[in-house]
């Protein structure tokens, strides 16, 4: 398997080179520029380009001379931080330069935070004394082992034209095709990352479903990766060789998995790192090993009222790798199951915030279907492109376009009374100790807990309604009462809101009261932006006893913007009254609970007043053209008759 020209979307690589003075820093950058040795060189020479046709992946190199001296401290730094790689040097006949590495040009690296790759490079290697040879290997070893930013080291003579092209290979392999994503240099195996890369790659090559690759499916992917089939005698040889260091890499069908992570970890022992570049690049990856920026192309929403959700092709995708990973058929995954389902992702996307415990486990802690299928619905909700993404990692190979699809504008559905969609995005407002978390906690099933902790932040909470009109899924977010100023700041916040709750204590008057202030504010936001959304009051806690004060106040404020009158709920003694229907029912009917403030209503009957107004003067307007008309009718009959 043969290496390829650098196939990513770098078109040139920065080399900064630094050292301390007389240590051959201009001399190598000219003899390398002119393929010749000049034993005069300036001080410090201006920038140099290299043509791309003098390396094997045909990127071009600017290289840039540094001065070491203290007064162009400031330049050179400037000039450190815009470097793609950084050359050090140290003359091989003075190891005093060699120990200035590491007591100040390394660490000064890490003091301006330069985060690229570092080669080290000994020039002058023919004058060094023959009495103070040394293993290259021996030396070095302390120092990479102490700074890992180090990528290569080297030793080259511009005098006697002794690898000085070779530094600047070097220098550009070492961004073009980077050995920290791939290789763990400490524990010399493959970074976890690109062991789930390499593992979908197999998984797309495994056309059969076998569990490894046979001639014919290796054939295809050499063919595939370097446009070049391997005769049957390479294949033969490639087997082999892993099968000598790997049994298990080698079975009666192919080559396994472990022997495809193996012959890669071979190539980058071997310094053929980029033959496994060229694979990963082939399949879409990009330095970071995710999938590129370009295969990520999501349908374009018009406006901001319009969603994301998957498509039923998307969907029965996820079904089917459901059925696959649940090994013990108990619909439901265990964690070790859902890990093995993405273990061809990056990571798996559901071990953090905001998907990590966003929806119903069962007793066991596993995930059933609807809670499989509720995570992926609020990962496309809020977050398209990194849904799009790992649907593809997981093997959907469908368009984007058959995997998401836009919704239709929310104003529109007002205008037409209905919605088609699938997914709602209910908005949680309420004061503090209202009992929002504990909501959430209802909706996924999670008893209720005195003692439990409040989140801190937004929540997430995602689950599926079942109706017989067709299952919906309904996902509450919680929004933290200190936050809802600046969320109201953004004037297309309610854009993304399907249905809006407010939340408060049924026996405390405060809760009550900011919890009437809140859907004002929100009101009035709504009508302000065009993005109103229709509401819901739920009075929670209705264990510990109403404020009576409360109870009528809110039935009253209901009345008067036109909402439904409260929900009163108890998560304590699990009375939920059909709360998670109700959303449901209100965000299904767009163009009805949308509260109208006082300011609103007092437009609305100004409007009338001068409609009614124009109406009166264009009838009375039409009434005075027809009695003209008549008028001038009898006029002529007279003057005729006369």
């Amino acid at each position: 398997m043969s290496a390829l020209m650098y196939t990513g979307k770098r078109t040139g690589v920065r080399v900064v080179v630094a050292g301390e003075r007389g240590t051959g820093k201009s001399t190598l950058i000219a003899a390398v520029a002119t393929d010749a040795f000049d034993p005069a060189v300036p001080p410090v020479l201006p920038a140099t380009r290299l043509a791309a046709d003098m390396f094997p992946d045909h990127v071009p190199l600017t290289i840039i001379d540094t001065s070491s001296s203290l007064e162009n401290c400031s330049k050179r730094n400037e000039e450190l931080n815009r470097a793609d790689v950084v050359v050090l040097t140290y003359a091989c006949d003075q190891p005093m330069t060699l120990t200035r590495l590491t007591t100040y040009w390394l660490l000064e690296l890490r003091h301006l935070e330069v985060k690229v790759p570092v080669i080290l490079v000994g020039c002058k290697l023919d004058l060094r004394n023959p009495q103070e040879q040394m293993s290259m290997e021996q030396v070095m070893a302390p120092i990479m082992h102490q700074f890992r930013e180090i990528q290569t080291c080297i030793e080259c003579s511009a005098s006697a034209q002794v690898q000085v092209p070779e530094v600047f290979h070097y220098a550009s392999k070492a961004v073009l095709h980077p050995t920290t994503p791939l290789f763990d240099q400490e524990t010399q195996s493959l970074q976890p990352r690109c062991t789930r890369a390499l593992k979908r790659i197999f998984t797309l090559c495994d056309c059969d479903m076998d569990g490894a690759l046979n001639d014919e499916e290796l054939n295809k992917f050499q063919v595939e990766c370097f446009n070049a089939p391997l005769q049957p005698g390479e294949i033969v040889g490639v087997k082999r060789v892993v099968h000598e260091r790997k049994p298990e890499g080698v079975n009666d069908i192919g080559l396994t998995p472990e022997g495809f992570y193996y012959l890669h970890t071979l190539f980058i022992e071997r310094e053929r790192i980029e033959t496994t570049w060229s694979v990963l690049r082939k399949f879409g990856y990009d330095d970071g090993l995710k999938l590129r920026e370009d295969l990520l192309v999501l349908p374009s929403k018009r406006s901001p009222d319009q969603s994301m959700e998957l498509t039923s092709e998307a969907i029965e995708h996820l079904k089917g790798i459901f059925r696959i990973n649940d090994r013990d058929n108990d619909g439901a995954l265990q964690p070790h199951e859902l890990d093995n389902l993405f273990s061809t992702a990056p990571e798996n996307p559901w071990s953090e915030a905001p998907y990590e415990d966003a929806a119903e486990t069962t007793a066991s802690g596993n995930l059933p279907l609807n809670a499989f299928l509720s995570e992926w619905a609020l990962m496309t909700l809020i977050d398209p492109k990194q849904s799009l993404a790992n649907l593809i990692y997981v093997g959907f190979n469908g368009s984007p376009a058959s995997a998401i699809h836009v919704t239709r504008r929310r104003a529109v559905d007002r205008k037409k009374q209905k919605t088609e969609r699938n997914v709602f995005n209910c908005f949680v407002f309420g004061p503090k100790n209202a009992g929002k978390s504990a909501l959430l906690n209802s909706f996924i099933g999670r008893p209720f807990s005195k003692s439990e902790t409040i989140p801190t932040g937004e929540r997430y909470a995602v689950n599926v309604i079942n109706q017989i009109g067709g299952n919906k899924t309904l996902v509450l977010r919680e929004i933290p009462e200190d936050e809802v100023k600046t969320h109201l700041s953004d004037k297309t916040f309610l854009a993304a809101c399907d249905v809006a709750v407010f939340v408060h204590s049924s026996s405390s008057e405060h809760s009550w009261k900011r919890s009437r202030e809140l859907l004002v504010e929100v009101a009035k936001q709504g009508e302000e932006s065009g993005y109103g959304v229709p509401c819901l009051l739920i009075a929670a806690k209705d264990d510990l006893g109403a404020y009576p004060m409360a109870v009528r106040d809110s039935v009253a404020i209901s009345h008067e913007l036109g909402i439904e009158a409260p929900v009163r709920v108890s998560m304590k003694l699990s009375t939920m009254n059909d709360v998670f229907y109700k959303i449901v029912n209100v965000a299904e009917h767009p163009h009805l609970s949308i509260p109208e403030t006082e300011a609103r209503r007092n437009r609305k009957k100004y409007l009338q007043v001068v409609n009614q107004s124009l109406l009166c003067v264009s009838v009375g307007a039409a009434i005075a053209v027809v009695g003209l008309a008549a008028y001038r009718a009898y006029a002529a009959r007279r003057n005729a008759s006369g």
